[in-house]
C-alpha cells in the first residue's frame, strides 16, 4: 500500500488545506476581536476559571489570543498542508496540522462543532502514525505502512458509515421508519443546492428507493470492509457514488471529500493499475568474481515496533467501541474508570461518535434579520448562502463552509435564549462591525449602522414546478412570528 498511502496522504493534506483556507476568510467575523465569539474573551474567561489546563482546553491560544496570532495559526495550517502535500516529514507535519486545527476548533464554540471537524481531527490523528517515518517520502525507498494502522483507518470508516445508519434506526423517528424521510430531507437540510430542488420533486416511490439504497450503503456495505479485496473495492465505489449524490443535493463543507479520501484505505496499489508508476531503488553490487549485479533494494517496514502499534490499536478500538455502546444504549457510560477515560479524551476530539440526521426535520424555519433607523421601516440583511430572497437560486458552495449560514439553520430549530451567540451577532450588526458584515451578502446600511435590529421566523418551502415556471421563485415563505425581541444599543 505504498502508493495508496501516498495518494491518501496527499488528498488528506488537500482537505486540510481547504479547511484552513475556508476558515481564513471567516475568522475575523466569527472569532476575531470584532467577531461574534471573540477568542480573546473566551481565553480571558478560561484563564480565570481553568488557568493553563491544556487537558481541558487543548489550544495554543493559551499563549496568545490576538487576531494576528489567530491568523498565524490558520496561515500556518495552510502552509503545513502544502508541505504535507509535497511529502516532507509527514508524521511531524500531520501532527502540527492536527494541533493547529484542534486549537482553532477548541475556541470556536458552535461554529466548528460539526461532525466533519471531528472527523478531520480523528483522521488526521491516525495519519500521523500511518505516514512513513522519513524526512522525504520517495516511493522507491519508503516502507509499507503498518497493517495495524491500515485497519485502524478502516475501522474509522466502518464506524462512520455504520453509525450514520444506526442512529436513524435507533432514534425511532417515524419518517425513517415509514420510508418518507426523503420527502422532507432535500427541502429542510441546512444548505440545499438547486439540484436538491429537483430531487425534492421526485415521486414518493423514488424517495423510498433512494432511502433503501441509503440504508443498504450505511448498514450493509460497511461490513464489506472486513471481507475480501473484491468486496472492499465494491465498498469503495459504492461509498464514492453515495458521497457524490449527497454533495450534488446539499452543501456539507468538506465532509463528502474527506469521506471519499478515507475510502482510499480500502484500496491497494494494484487498484491504481496503469496510473501507478513502479519506482524501485536499484543498486549495483560486486559478486566475488568481480561481476556487477543490479539488485532491487527492499525497504524495511516502519521503524515503529509492533509493540507500539498493538497497544495503540487496542486503546483506539476499545474507546471508540465504548463510545459506540453508549450511543446505542442512549446514555453516557457512568462507571469508573471508563467514564474518566472518555471524559479525559473528549476535549481532543480524536475518538468520536458519528451519525447525521438521526431525527428528520419536517419543517424549515428560517430566521430573517432586519434593521431599522426609526423602528418603522425595516430592511433585511441578506446572507451569502442560506435561504433569504425567495427568488434566489440555491447554489453550490462546498467544500467551503459558510459557518454563520450553517449555524443560522441550527438556531432556527431552537429558541433565541438557547443561542446566546445569536444575540452577540445582532449586537455586532448594531455596532456595524466590518468583519461580521463581511460574512453577509448584503448590508442594507452601508453608511451607518441601524438603531434597531429584529429577527423573525419564516416557514420556507420549495415552490412547486408550476410556481417556479410562472415567476421563477425557488422558495415560498410564510411569517411565523418573532424569534428575538427588538434590540438596540444602550444610549
Amino acid at each position: 500500500m505504498i502508493f495508496t498511502r501516498a495518494v491518501f496522504s496527499r488528498l488528506l493534506a488537500g482537505v486540510y488545506f481547504l479547511a484552513f483556507l475556508s476558515l481564513w476568510f471567516q475568522l475575523d467575523g466569527l472569532i476575531g476581536a470584532g467577531g461574534i465569539l471573540p477568542v480573546s474573551q473566551l481565553m480571558d474567561q478560561a484563564s480565570s476559571t481553568i488557568p493553563g489546563r491544556f487537558d481541558l482546553l487543548p489550544t495554543v491560544f493559551w499563549f496568545a489570543s490576538s487576531d494576528r496570532f489567530l491568523y498565524l495559526v490558520c496561515g500556518g495550517g495552510i502552509f503545513l498542508a502544502a508541505v504535507a502535500f509535497l511529502g516532507f516529514a509527514e508524521p511531524l507535519v500531520f501532527f502540527l496540522l492536527w494541533a493547529c486545527y484542534l486549537s482553532i476548533v477548541g475556541v470556536s464554540g458552535e461554529f466548528l462543532s460539526y461532525q466533519w471537524d471531528n472527523l478531520l481531527l480523528e483522521t488526521g490523528f491516525l495519519a500521523i502514525f500511518f505516514a512513513p517515518f522519513r524526512w522525504r517520502e520517495k516511493l522507491s525507498n519508503v516502507p509499507p505502512p503498518s497493517t495495524v494502522m491500515v485497519w485502524l483507518l478502516r475501522w474509522l470508516l466502518f464506524r462512520l458509515m455504520l453509525q450514520s445508519g444506526l442512529v436513524k434506526l435507533l432514534s425511532h423517528d417515524p419518517t425513517w421508519a415509514s420510508f418518507t424521510a426523503l420527502d422532507y430531507h432535500f427541502e429542510t437540510q441546512p444548505l440545499p443546492t438547486w439540484i436538491g430542488w429537483y430531487a425534492h420533486h421526485l415521486k414518493p416511490w423514488a424517495h423510498m428507493v433512494l432511502q433503501g439504497v441509503m440504508f443498504a450503503v450505511e448498514l450493509v456495505v460497511p461490513f464489506f470492509i472486513f471481507l475480501t479485496r473484491r468486496f472492499r473495492l465494491i465498498a469503495f465505489w459504492l461509498f464514492l457514488f453515495f458521497q457524490i449524490g449527497i454533495a450534488l443535493t446539499g452543501n456539507y463543507g468538506f465532509f463528502n471529500l474527506l469521506t471519499f479520501v478515507l475510502g482510499f484505505v480500502l484500496l491497494d496499489d494494484d487498484a491504481f493499475g496503469r496510473f501507478r508508476k513502479e519506482r524501485k531503488a536499484v543498486q549495483e553490487i560486486l559478486t566475488p568474481d568481480n561481476r556487477a549485479v543490479r539488485v532491487v533494494k527492499v525497504p524495511k517496514r516502519s521503524r515503529l515496533p509492533l509493540v507500539f502499534f498493538v497497544p495503540f490499536a487496542v486503546f483506539i478500538v476499545a474507546v471508540s467501541g465504548l463510545e459506540w455502546v453508549s450511543q446505542i444504549i442512549g446514555r453516557r457510560v457512568t462507571k469508573e474508570p471508563l467514564r474518566s477515560v472518555l471524559v479525559a479524551i473528549a476535549p481532543f476530539r480524536s475518538i468520536n461518535r458519528y451519525g447525521l440526521f438521526a431525527v428528520m426535520t419536517t419543517d424549515r424555519p428560517e430566521i430573517i434579520v432586519e434593521g431599522s433607523v426609526d423602528g418603522t421601516e425595516w430592511k433585511p440583511y441578506e446572507f451569502k448562502w442560506k435561504p433569504g430572497d425567495p427568488a434566489r437560486r440555491p447554489g453550490f458552495v462546498a467544500p467551503h463552509q459558510p459557518r454563520l449560514d450553517w449555524q443560522m439553520w441550527f438556531a432556527a430549530l431552537e429558541s433565541c435564549e438557547r443561542n446566546p451567540w445569536f444575540t452577540n451577532f445582532e449586537y455586532r450588526l448594531l455596532q456595524g462591525s466590518p468583519p461580521v458584515l463581511d460574512l453577509l451578502k448584503i448590508n442594507p446600511f452601508p453608511d451607518k449602522p441601524p438603531l434597531y435590529v429584529r429577527s423573525t421566523v419564516y416557514d420556507y418551502r420549495f415552490t412547486d414546478p408550476e410556481t417556479k415556471a410562472a415567476d421563477g421563485a425557488w422558495w415560498r415563505r410564510e411569517a411565523k412570528g418573532e424569534y428575538c425581541p427588538v434590540l438596540s444599543l444602550p444610549h
